[in-house]
């Protein structure tokens, strides 16, 4: 009897550490796959990080001084910086930055638009900025002051308003 229960015995115990071990490859497996895609995702993302650099403006690899247009309209505030030659590094506008409605004219929103440009700028090695300032917007100031207060050395800043000569009738004035 023994013998038949050591027979009997052995394979049962085998069969269940057989299911057993099936069971728990499987289960494994997918944690496995589970475990390699997040590792991918993170490799990927880590990868992506350390890659994403700043593109450089047309070859041109570092400048040193540029030009910083401001158009500041009762409406909007736009920025860009360009190089001598007039080609563009960085820009930025109100709504880019998520202003909206009449928050887009606001001083805040001038002096936001201005850094956010200018960081960039600030990556291609930009440090001497000429600043030309168009338009009777609120954001004139505030953006010549964040352009400072981000490390920029300001050589002049010129007004290039548009004014006419008698030229076009300008629109009706407004009564309130």
């Amino acid at each position: 009897m023994s013998e038949e229960e050591q027979k009997e015995d052995t394979p049962v115990e085998e069969k269940p550490q057989e299911k057993v071990e099936e069971v728990a490859s499987v289960e494994e497996k997918p944690q496995e796959k589970a475990e390699k895609k997040e590792e991918t995702a993170a490799d990927l993302l880590g990868a992506n990080i350390e890659q994403v650099k700043v593109r450089k403006a047309k070859g041109s690899k570092n400048i040193s001084s540029g030009i910083c247009f401001i158009v500041a309209t009762f409406n909007n505030t736009k920025v860009s910086f360009s190089d001598m030659k007039g080609n563009v590094i960085s820009w930025s506008s109100s709504g880019k930055c998520n202003f909206r409605g009449s928050r887009k004219s606001t001083a805040y929103a001038a002096q936001v638009v201005t850094q956010d440009a200018g960081r960039v700028a600030m990556s291609h090695g930009m440090k001497e900025v000429l600043v030309k300032v168009k338009g009777p917007g609120m954001g004139r100031d505030s953006a010549i002051r964040a352009l400072q207060s981000l490390g920029f050395s300001v050589t002049s800043i010129v007004d290039v308003t548009p004014v006419p000569h008698n030229g076009c009738r300008p629109p009706k004035r407004r009564r309130v």
